[in-house]
């Protein structure tokens, strides 16, 4: 059986995976929210309406979808996956060796569906049960969490990179989200279609979010360094897809750092094999470093021409979304450049940004939109909430 590949952001998308918003977006509050990357506090029950409609829409178009709750569910049915995950889960530089010992034996008692929810929910002081002669437990209220929840977890672009035939487990910048990228790879690791998840070096710590990498076309990535991507992981990226021959050509291109402009994603897509979208404010101030094989190391110069350059094509189109100025600045907040290409020239996006839909359809792409209230308050939109698994190719 041939393995499944995802080698360009537009090929028709054929599976996906998609995590259902759950109990750990009930864990926000205005304490925690900042900390925990949230803009706001998410209404849970529209949030998951609309991923339920996001879902059927894209099976609507053909596309198998992978929901990540039943392949954590799969995982942890096997003794070396559910201790790799309780191990991952209880950090005792927190809770110290003897409430650490504590929440391990409470997580090892429990059946998959609950150690699932245990690992993407959280747990807190109050819902432990004997070791109230932990100082660290008598210093922590009883809301607060012995196991963080995981409420980014339904933006799985960002924790896994599909890049060919291989899948590369992120290094998460934000210590929120540390722990997304080792529980998706155990997920990934045990099913039996997705197979083994691989690391850009094992033994270099580098942040690279998947958020920041765009599959430009066969051969050719892009990777954001910003807030979320060092320079050193995008480095150490590179020469990973240089090595296992998925790349001829990485661009590095500098992203402003801030929590509107958090990867690559945010402010430019793919939506057909030689047209993306992109925020005016940075249309014509991105930048790339051209890497090749070896690390050879030239620019910066202009992002477009440089892409360009590197796909064979002779102009890479860009799509913004509108004049400069309060609209385009409003709809980028709300994830207008964060489209879902389903197949060249037809995206999925949130229906709320509407200059930036009209303008791409004014260019000849396709819009499917789906609704996104309650989705954006993480800040991301449908290419964030989507880790496409296998797409076909574009000719």
């Amino acid at each position: 059986m041939t393995p499944p590949r995802v080698d360009t952001e537009v090929g028709p998308l054929r599976t996906v995976v998609l995590h259902r918003p759950g109990p750990e977006l009930e864990r926000l509050t205005p304490r925690n929210a900042d900390r925990l990357l949230f803009d706001g506090i998410p209404w849970v029950e529209r949030a998951q309406l609309e991923h339920d409609r996001f879902a059927a829409t894209l099976e609507a178009h053909g596309v198998r979808v992978l929901r990540l709750a039943d392949l954590l569910r799969t995982a942890l049915a096997d003794a070396g996956a559910r201790e790799q995950g309780i191990a991952d889960a209880v950090d005792e530089r927190v809770l110290g060796r003897e409430l650490g010992a504590t929440v391990r034996a409470e997580l090892a008692a429990m059946g998959p569906d609950d150690l699932g929810n245990a690992l993407v929910g959280g747990l807190t002081f109050r819902e432990l049960g004997d070791g109230r002669n932990s100082l660290v437990r008598r210093m922590h209220g009883p809301d607060e969490f012995a196991v963080d929840p995981l409420p980014n977890l339904m933006f799985t672009r960002d924790s896994s990179i599909r890049v060919g035939d291989r899948v590369v487990a992120a290094a998460m910048g934000m210590p929120a989200r540390r722990r997304e990228a080792a529980l998706v790879a155990l997920a990934h690791r045990c099913h039996p279609e997705l197979g083994g998840v691989g690391h850009t070096d094992a033994r270099d710590p580098s942040p690279v979010e998947g958020g920041d990498v765009l599959l430009l076309a066969a051969g050719v990535l892009a990777v954001g360094v910003g807030e979320r991507t060092s320079p050193a992981g995008a480095e150490s990226f590179a020469r990973a897809m240089f090595d296992t021959g998925l790349a001829h050509t990485v661009l590095a291109v500098p992203i402003t750092q801030r929590r509107a402009t958090m990867h690559l994603d945010t402010v430019a897509t793919m939506v057909d094999v030689d047209t993306m979208v992109v925020f005016p404010e940075v249309l014509d101030a991105l930048q790339a470093w051209t890497i090749t094989p070896g690390l050879h190391i030239s620019g910066p110069e202009p992002f477009r021409p440089a892409a360009a350059r590197a796909m064979g094509i002779e102009e890479l189109r860009a799509v913004d979304t509108g004049p400069a100025g309060v609209a385009a600045e409003r709809e980028q907040w709300d994830d207008g450049n964060n489209t879902l290409a389903l197949a060249p020239g037809l995206v999925v996006a949130y229906e709320r940004n509407t200059s930036t839909n009209a303008r791409l359809r004014d260019a000849g792409i396709e819009v499917v939109t789906i609704e996104g209230f309650e989705l954006g308050s993480g800040r991301g939109g449908p290419r964030c909430l989507s880790c496409p698994w296998e797409r076909g190719p574009t000719s």
